[in-house]
């Protein structure tokens, strides 16, 4: 993610909705982090989490486990 900061930036130099949520006084300093909005995908569940989940052969996944490793022991 890209992200703009710009550090030191007097409270009266901001835009006025800006300032209005901050509570500190007009001379004070701050810095600025704007950052590019998510597109919600992280916020959503993630598409290949459980992507095998209807997968009949994984049911039992210790099952699934012990028969791949099996020819190796």
């Amino acid at each position: 993610m890209n992200a703009v900061v710009i550090e030191h930036v007097k409270n009266s130099e901001l835009p006025a909705a800006w300032r209005a949520k901050l509570p500190s006084p007009d001379n004070a300093h701050v810095t600025v982090r704007i950052e590019e909005e998510t597109s919600g995908l992280e916020t959503e569940e993630n598409l290949l989490f459980g992507m095998w989940r209807d997968r009949e052969d994984m049911t039992d996944v210790e099952a699934y486990i012990n028969k791949l490793r099996a020819p190796r022991f």
